[in-house]
């Protein structure tokens, strides 16, 4: 079976649809492309399917690639035979084949070599036949093989020596590893114990103080857990399995005769070979096993709540106030326009040690009345509680129309130190940068948080105990399709925005940049080609995700790519339409007309798919459209809710901040998100949290406990 054919079998995908997409991404084109406008020759796969495809595709190549070279391997030692061949060409997975490999792998120095240079192996060999009956007795032929001269003094040496070759050869037999690991696996515990006298100032791993869970149950946030625990050295961990199972199936492989001479000398072999060199090495692999598993599992819940986390609504058409709070060096104000161009800055007092809150109230009253402040967006960091109380009372005493929000502030100090941040504002203090980004990011999270290291987002779940380079991977796969997606404004987005879309890099980002500043405003998008390490295939892969709004070609700003404007003008012409229609937002009826008509037959007529006239005609209907605009838009508040206001039984609104393994986490309004716990979430059982709720939902809660010293709040979603 070659790798199209395992990954069309392993996906639930036609063969020819896998060969045709894998086709696409070895000709150089992105995930995005594929999925937006290679609908027909893909088969429809969305851009998930696509990366999943893509990393199994990888994954497949690799294990090809390590067969390739453990042949080579064995064949250069002069020992393969048809049996490995096959055994090679069979294995699933890299550790199958490195199992394989095991026995010829080079070693260091092991008990077993010294025995072999010793000139034991023979004896070794004369065990493991097991005869019913040896001549001469065993122990006489044990004696041939003492030697001064060769380190073996007497029988016992020769007999241990013997003994410690089959041990290597019983660890090096690929099918009993594979065999063992699987007994392990199903029947196997793990188990942690508190490190005597190890520093664990705020229990976080009480519960794993003296905990046992069987393997093949235990989830993967409890694997990362323990893992990390283990790393800070509060907890000491080990795999144990009862040894009868694994010796018992030990013996079955290995045991010929249990009257021969040679038994029990097999008998110990086996029991020093699982004991001494298999169980350690299952232990590590099955832990290794387990941990990427679990990685893979908290990376696809990081995703999921990052795309949910960009993909929240806009704040269009808004000026913003953004507030980033503090103490000593005092809240930073940023006053933003319905552009997110910086209109004004400030800094002022309110909570201590100054608490000028009188010189603070005029200077935010100032900047309203000044600029029409629509919203305040307050960071939700350090004195946060106390500046929404200070926000609170001023606009109530105001009486305006001016409304505020908390915005979470995770990763704004990231940027507002960063290279990015001081190019972007080289005049502002890194606190000043952040007040910048916490309103920015209120009126479009994705075009803000494009800058910011995925991880410092606060989305995630032991993001910092995974694979860095794997976690990088998939974040980045999921903001690129998050950008293409939205489409972006190629006269206004930053190099950080652009550098998401589709065929472009860092460097072609910065020229786009670069190009518009000495050029001015695009006014198409061929005129993208003229921008330097924009090539033909890099323009192929951007052009459709790029929206040029004042273009003279309304196309230009729409999702319809350039390949298929003739097609796209030939159906509006083919139904009475004007460039004027679209861009007046006329062609309410065309869906309708190209149903009446067969959309099979008008897409044949136009010599396109149907699955691009469709996309052409939801483009054609709503040019420059933004798929976020549907979106519930950002909860704005007018009233303080504090901590010690809660109550069993009080019906609340909030807004999910992150969905982890075990429940999720939901803001409320208290400066302290409350946990609604998995089985708290719906009446019928669910497997994930993520299977009812995504970040920025907007919930009904019910306050189901309060611990004001302990700052825990326990939520029920049950009953709504």
């Amino acid at each position: 079976m070659n790798i199209i054919e395992m990954l069309a079998q392993e996906m639930g995908i036609p063969v020819k649809q896998v060969e045709n997409t894998v086709a696409l991404l070895d000709e150089g084109n992105t995930v995005p492309f594929i999925a937006r406008y290679r609908k027909e020759v893909t088969g429809g796969l969305d851009d998930t399917v696509l990366r999943t495809l893509t990393d199994k595709l990888t994954y497949l190549r690799s294990l090809e690639q390590r067969k390739e070279e453990v042949r080579g391997l064995i064949q250069g030692l002069g020992v393969m035979t048809e049996e490995i061949d096959a055994a090679i060409t069979a294995a699933t997975t890299i550790t199958e084949v490195d199992d394989i490999y095991r026995p010829y792998r080079p070693k260091r120095k092991t008990r077993a070599s010294v025995a072999r240079e010793r000139g034991l192996e023979p004896l070794a060999q004369l065990l493991l036949e097991q005869k019913t009956a040896y001549t001469p007795d065993l122990d006489t032929a044990a004696d041939a093989f003492i030697s001064e001269e060769q380190g073996v003094p007497d029988r016992t040496a020769a007999l241990q020596g013997a003994r410690d070759i089959i041990a290597e050869i019983v660890s090096d037999n690929a099918d009993y590893r594979k065999r063992i690991r699987q007994l392990t696996f199903a029947y196997g515990t793990i188990s942690s114990k508190k490190v005597p006298d190890a520093a664990d100032e705020n229990g976080v791993y009480e519960i794993y103080y003296d905990f046992c869970e069987p393997l093949k149950a235990l989830p993967g946030h409890r694997i990362l857990a323990i893992n990390r625990g283990e790393r800070e050295d509060v907890l000491k961990v080990s795999i144990a399995v009862e040894a009868d199972i694994v010796l018992n199936e030990l013996f079955y492989q290995v045991v010929i005769d249990t009257k021969s001479p040679a038994f029990r000398h097999v008998a110990a072999a086996v029991c020093d070979s699982y004991d001494r060199l298999i169980a350690p090495s299952i232990e590590r692999e099955i832990r290794t096993g387990l941990f990427d598993e679990a990685s893979e599992g908290a990376i696809k819940v990081f995703s999921e709540n990052l795309k949910n986390l960009l993909m929240q609504a806009t704040l269009k058409g808004k000026t913003v106030l953004g507030y980033d709070p503090g103490y000593r060096t005092g809240c930073k104000l940023a006053v933003v326009d319905k552009t997110g161009m910086v209109l004004d800055t400030a800094v002022i007092y309110p909570t201590k040690p100054r608490e000028d809150i009188q010189g603070s109230r005029r200077i935010v009253s100032g900047l309203i009345q000044k600029y029409h402040i629509d919203v305040i967006a307050i960071g939700n960091g350090t004195a946060s509680a106390e500046s929404e109380m200070f926000i609170a009372d001023l606009l109530r005493d105001l009486g305006t129309d001016t409304k505020y929000i908390i915005v979470s502030e995770a990763g704004a100090s990231v940027y507002s130190a960063s290279k990015q941040g001081a190019e972007e504002f080289p005049d502002f203090d890194v606190t000043q940068r952040s007040a910048v980004s916490i309103a920015r990011r209120l009126q479009d999270p994705l075009a803000e948080l494009v800058k910011i290291d995925p991880k410092s987002i606060g989305v995630g779940q032991y993001q910092h105990d995974m694979k860095e380079a794997r976690l990088d991977e998939a974040l980045q796969g999921v903001v690129e399709d998050c950008v293409n997606s939205v489409g972006v404004d190629v006269n206004t987005a930053s190099y950080s925005l652009l550098s998401y879309i589709s065929g472009i890099n860092l460097t072609a980002a910065k020229n786009i940049v670069k190009y518009r500043d000495e050029n001015g405003e695009f006014t198409s998008r061929a005129q993208l080609t003229k921008v330097p390490r924009i090539g033909a295939k890099a323009y192929e892969q951007c052009a459709g995700f790029l929206r040029v709004p004042d273009a003279g070609e309304i196309l230009d700003n729409t999702g319809v790519h350039p390949e298929s404007y003739k097609p796209a003008k030939a159906l509006l012409a083919q139904f009475g339409y004007t460039d004027v229609d679209v861009r007046e937002g006329k062609l309410q009826d065309l869906r309708r007309r190209v149903t009446d008509c067969g959309a099979a037959q008008v897409a044949a007529q136009l010599g396109i798919g149907e699955p691009t006239l469709l996309d052409i005609v939801a483009e054609l209907e709503k040019p420059g459209r933004d798929i976020r605009d549907d979106l519930p838009k950002p909860q704005l508040r007018e009233r303080v809710i504090e901590l010690s206001d809660l109550e069993p039984g009080m019906t609340m609104t909030g807004t999910v901040r992150n969905v982890i393994d075990f429940g999720a986490f939901v803001d409320i309004g208290v400066h302290q998100d409350g946990l609604v716990h998995i089985s708290e979430i719906c009446d019928k059982f669910i497997k994930h949290p993520s299977e009812a709720l995504s970040v920025g939902d907007i919930v009904t809660v019910k306050i189901k406990s309060v611990d004001v010293a302990k700052k825990r709040i326990g939520l029920t979603m049950k009953g709504f």
